[in-house]
């Protein structure tokens, strides 16, 4: 390799560095505080979405214990016959075969 070929690479390698360096302080400085508030913004946006959906929740939750239970036949009124049947033939589990 030449001489004044190594020369450039001596002197373009740590100028490129240089340049990419600077443009990354330039950055920081001017866009990061933009950025940073666009998070923030987004991080607050979902934020107030998880409270939504835990008011929602608390809300069912609340409305479920204040409604009362639904009936539950007791063991007597399952196997309890139906009083107007006359015969044993009208109830299907019973039907001879």
């Amino acid at each position: 390799m030449s001489s004044a070929f190594l020369a450039l690479i001596w002197w373009v390698v740590p100028a490129v560095g240089l340049g990419g360096a600077l443009l990354y302080v330039l950055w920081v400085t001017k866009f990061e505080g933009k950025f940073a508030q666009e998070t923030q913004r987004s991080v607050g946006q979902f934020q107030r979405f998880q409270d939504s959906l835990r008011d929602s929740q608390a809300r069912d939750v609340a409305a479920d214990s204040v409604q009362p239970a639904p009936a539950v036949l007791s063991e007597t009124q399952l196997i309890k016959p139906d009083p107007a049947s006359d015969a044993l033939d009208d109830n299907p589990f019973l039907k001879k075969r």
